[in-house]
């Protein structure tokens, strides 16, 4: 089963809608427990970071994410989830994240279009299970105005140009986010959420 978190600010349909494609059962939720006991964990998300931690936090559900993350149990983070999982971020002001990983948001820069909306291609820069059947130069769809910038860039998996090389996919062991929506992504980003279900 796939537990998807409910804290107000996701995909949820989207991405129940996905997973029925794939014939995968999953589930969506705002209970802490049923977060924390997950067998597969999936941390969506469109908005504002302090909003979103803001509401994780009023829940209850940012410390069953944490101790999700403790155990080797997949855990996926979709956008702002990804953004999330960061120690800090600095939409709104400097603000806490997650600390799931080593690593901040940053604002993309002047000179293109912000937020940055539509398909673009991501290289695959360290391979993973999660990327599994999907070829280098694949194309994604994208919706957001700031990225992540991990500290140690063992962390990077995927890069994507828009104005400047950014980081848009992080992995360490069973830990994994993408800057992109694999649910708005077709063909390649069901490949996607399939590897994510079979792992």
């Amino acid at each position: 089963m796939i537990t998807i978190v409910d804290y107000g600010m996701g995909n949820l349909a989207s991405l129940r809608r996905a997973f029925a494609c794939l014939g995968q059962a999953s589930e969506v939720t705002s209970d802490p427990e049923a977060v924390a006991q997950a067998d597969k964990l999936i941390l969506p998300g469109v908005g504002a970071f302090g909003k979103a931690m803001e509401n994780l936090q009023q829940a209850g559900l940012d410390q069953a994410v944490r101790q999700y993350a403790q155990t080797d149990r997949p855990l996926l983070g979709i956008c702002l989830g990804l953004q999330l999982l960061c120690a800090s971020g600095e939409e709104g002001g400097a603000l806490p994240g997650l600390a799931l990983i080593n690593a901040t948001t940053k604002k993309l820069p002047p000179g293109e279009k912000v937020p940055h909306v539509g398909w673009n291609r991501v290289s695959i820069t360290r391979d993973q299970p999660l990327f599994k059947g999907i070829s280098a130069g694949a194309y994604f769809y994208f919706v957001h105005s700031y990225y992540v910038q991990p500290e140690d860039t063992l962390l990077q998996s995927m890069t994507t140009c828009y104005g400047i090389k950014f980081c848009s996919a992080v992995s360490r062991g069973n830990l994994a986010g993408v800057q992109f929506h694999p649910e708005k992504s077709g063909a390649v980003g069901l490949q996607l959420l399939s590897n994510f279900a079979t792992m």
